[in-house]
């Protein structure tokens, strides 16, 4: 392994070369308290940039061991180091040359706390014995080789750098500069506790254990969500996820509905139950029905402090559902939803390029449902994004379309069925229609932001104003099958690449020369997850999707790969843009493919 002065002496040799020629400081690096690993050397000046590793040992980096004693507070570690870095590394990084030269930095991050593979605790090789710093920081100049015990461990940091280039010469004194002095620093700042805001990573750690304590305790109280009184759930715009900072009204729990917890770090908190079964969140325009819900959607994540939904916790396994026209359908059977289509056209394997808001909403529902056959879940919908034919048929349109001329059957027919059959409890946004009163068992308004029980008044005026509709779609949900993929309806090469991924934004994933478009994939919340989403897809393809499987079972096997090994079990070698998914985003991704066939 050659040390920081080799690495210098390399770069300052290679000086006005043509850039290709910087491949040759690929290796590894002992510097005196860690170890730089130079994984990847990007090509050109203008391409994605060089992929490399920082690794410190814990008797350099001095972390209390209880700040990763449980994988709780090891997710949250690693997610404020995440953001530590990303902090430092942007104040230190400066325009050095062409194309991205200069730039050192990680991942970006939002609100919510992820499981990442940026920054990782991992077991670290022993380096050589004895090393020379030439650091021009003081601070490091100072510190002592350290001698590491075999299989010792420690943090590892992976990162992206902008190697410099004036045109695409190699500017090799700057680009020593920041291997050298400019990274040393930043690990100096980031990655030894004695630097940190000890009370800040304590509070960090410790906010998210309580978040995980929470919804672990959601089912023994027999509830799908959690709202802490003094939340703070209106965000600044549409394109930004902070809190808002003015003319903030916090969230107070109406008294029928509050509960407490005894939380492991913050002790009592009270807020907000909503119990399983069917809710409604009604209220008036503008008054917070949607920004509620939109809290309890992304409630599945826990957010950092100071988020104001630090404390709003969902059921893991909630989904958000929406109409999504234009989406592909693959052999779904929607049946329980829609029957009889025009043409004789099949709805128990329903296929189709471009659904229409009913047809693609019944997929969306029954898609979700195969997903999680084993692990009971919550449907989460908005009016304002579903299908509203999908939704109700009151009684005048019942009398004029008569059933046996409609194919669709309604949620408010179905909704109860799925928490009397199988156990899904439903959470609606429902503003326009007071059908819904009588299948929901607590019905909750928005007033101001601020919540209300009206349960027992909604009731009295379904009972006032009867409605005489007729419930419609037989006395039991139906079936919720699973579909087994083919393995040929899966192509993620391209030309002569045999695996093509690129990821836009939060939205799209191109998979060979197919693009998936996630837009309305609404619980996705990082880049990063649709990275780790892609390369999912092509390791299922490798490993398990092979015309045997169902989709839950291929979800099932990967996930538990995951689980057990680590979100690099998903590439050649390891990268810092990961991070973790849930089973049912991967399937929508899946889903989505438009060359998906399915058995």
């Amino acid at each position: 392994m050659d040390n920081q002065q080799t690495l210098r002496r390399k770069l300052l040799d290679l000086d006005n070369n043509n850039y290709k020629a910087y491949r040759e400081i690929q290796g590894n690096y002992q510097f005196p308290d860690f170890t730089l690993i130079v994984d990847y050397v990007q090509g050109d000046p203008f391409a994605a940039p060089s992929k490399l590793r920082v690794q410190v040992p814990y008797t350099v980096s001095g972390f209390p061991p209880e700040l990763y004693q449980t994988p709780s507070r090891e997710i949250a570690l690693r997610d404020f180091l995440t953001r530590k870095f990303d902090r430092v590394a942007y104040e230190v990084s400066s325009r050095r040359g062409t194309g991205k030269s200069g730039m050192i930095a990680i991942t970006k991050m939002g609100q919510e706390v992820l499981d990442r593979s940026s920054v990782c605790l991992v077991n670290l090789a022993p380096p050589p014995p004895k090393l020379v710093s030439t650091s021009a920081n003081p601070a490091l100049e100072r510190a002592k080789p350290v001698k590491l015990n075999k299989n010792q461990k420690g943090v590892e940091v992976r990162l992206i750098v902008g190697l410099p280039a004036g045109g695409r010469r190699i500017l090799g004194r700057q680009a020593a500069e920041m291997l050298c002095d400019d990274l040393p620093y930043i690990v100096h700042r980031c990655l030894k506790y004695e630097q940190l805001d000890a009370d800040a990573c304590r509070r960090h750690v410790e906010t998210a254990e309580d978040a995980d304590y929470l919804r672990q305790q959601l089912t023994e109280k027999n509830l799908v969500a959690f709202v802490a009184n003094g939340s703070i759930l209106p965000r600044r715009s549409g394109v930004d996820d902070r809190p808002l900072s003015s003319e903030v009204v916090s969230f107070q729990s109406p008294p029928s509905l509050e509960v407490e917890f005894d939380c492991p770090n913050q002790g009592k908190i009270t807020g907000m139950g909503i119990a399983k079964g069917v809710s409604l969140i009604v209220g008036g325009g503008y008054h917070g029905k949607s920004t509620l819900l939109k809290a309890i959607e992304l409630g599945v994540y826990n957010h950092v402090p100071g988020d104001g939904r630090e404390f709003v916790i969902t059921d893991a396994t909630a989904i958000k559902i929406r109409a999504e026209d234009g989406r592909s359908v693959a052999g779904v059977d929607i049946s329980p939803f829609i029957n009889q289509l025009p043409q004789g056209r099949s709805t128990t394997q329903f296929t189709s390029e471009n659904a229409s808001g009913s047809t693609s909403q019944a997929a969306n529902i029954m898609e979700a449902l195969e997903v999680g056959i084993s692990n009971p879940s919550v449907l989460l919908v908005d009016e304002d994004t579903a299908a509203t034919n999908f939704m109700i048929r009151d009684r005048r349109m019942q009398e004029l379309i008569a059933k046996d001329r409609e194919p669709i059957t309604p949620f408010i027919d179905k909704v109860r069925q799925l928490y009397t059959d199988h156990n899904v409890s439903t959470i609606i946004v429902m503003g326009g229609s007071g059908d819904y009163f009588e299948v929901a068992d607590t019905i909750i308004a928005m007033e101001n932001f601020q919540p209300q029980e009206v349960t027992e008044k909604a009731k009295e005026i379904a009972q006032q104003y009867i409605t005489g509709r007729t419930a419609e779609g037989g006395e039991s949900f139906g079936e919720i099958r699973a579909r087994i993929p083919l393995p040929e309806s899966l192509n993620p090469s391209r030309g002569r690449r045999d695996v093509r991924l690129k990821v836009r934004d939060v939205d799209e994933v191109v998979f060979g020369n197919e693009d998936v478009d996630l837009s309305s994939v609404e619980q996705l919340v990082s880049k990063d997850q649709l990275t780790a989403i892609a390369a999912a897809m092509v390791y299922a393809k490798q490993k398990y999707i092979d015309g045997n499987h169902t989709l839950p079972e291929i979800l099932d096997a990967v996930m538990a790969d995951i689980q057990s090994q680590g979100l690099d079990v998903l590439t050649a070698f390891p990268q810092g843009n990961l991070a973790i998914f849930r089973r049912f985003e991967l399937a929508a991704a899946i889903n989505r493919l438009r060359t998906l066939a399915v058995k």
